[in-house]
């Protein structure tokens, strides 16, 4: 499979998905934005995926290529591609849908317990998922469920945690991904999110959980697995 990354900043990669991916002989091409604009053929790459970062999705003036990135992820899903966007990748794909992304309630940041739907039960690509685990979670936005799209997850804080779309799309709000150097790499570099806040962890006690990490990163080597069929 020839898997794209579109990488917002240096800091915020694939994580596990890397390894994994290696591991089983699939290649990787990379946008990286935070370098130049670049976006691929569209029959370059099978499997589009998008990874987070610190920006929101309509700093358009902020970040030139914000529009062009939209309008690959709209191509891609048009073209029948798998899309697997995290965090602000779920909310540009939710965006590309018509679906509203907005402020949530809380910022949501640290290790927190995710719990699947109904609807998740009957999904291909979510099939043989815990129902529920603890995940990595680093936002402060949310979005709504895209228009013929299944909500496939929530947490206590923020409803909408993950969505599935013509089974090949899926946007996951949380950090299935992360790795213990990729938890360091936020810590350092969005020290300045970590205000005290009801479902914000302090600092320490981010980087001092690490036992959900190798449960977190084999559901995320099921759910690519279940995407690539």
């Amino acid at each position: 499979m020839r898997i794209h990354v579109i990488q917002h900043v240096e800091f915020e990669n694939h994580g596990h998905i890397l390894k994994w991916g290696e591991e089983h002989g699939h290649s990787f091409s990379y946008s990286l934005l935070y370098q130049k604009t670049y976006f691929p053929q569209i029959a370059e790459f099978d499997f589009l995926l998008i990874m987070g970062g610190p920006m929101n999705i309509d700093e358009d003036e902020t970040y030139s290529w914000l529009k062009a990135e939209k309008e690959f992820i709209r191509a891609s899903i048009e073209s029948d591609k798998k899309v697997l966007g995290i965090c602000l990748g779920a909310q540009l794909i939710a965006d590309v849908l018509g679906a509203k992304v907005y402020k949530g309630n809380e910022k949501e940041i640290g290790w927190f317990e995710v719990k699947l739907t109904k609807d998740s039960r009957k999904s291909k690509l979510f099939q043989n998922l815990p129902k529920s685990f603890t995940a990595f979670h680093w936002h402060g936005d949310t979005f709504d469920i895209p228009l013929d799209a299944n909500h496939m997850a929530y947490t206590d804080a923020c409803v909408n945690q993950a969505f599935e779309y013509k089974g090949r799309v899926v946007g996951l709000q949380f950090h299935l991904e992360a790795t213990k150097a990729g938890v360091k790499n936020l810590l350092v570099n969005c020290a300045n999110e970590i205000l005290p806040g009801k479902c914000i962890q302090k600092a320490s006690e981010i980087e001092s959980i690490t036992s959900p990490i190798s449960p977190a990163n084999k559901i995320m080597e099921k759910l690519m697995e279940n995407m690539i069929g």
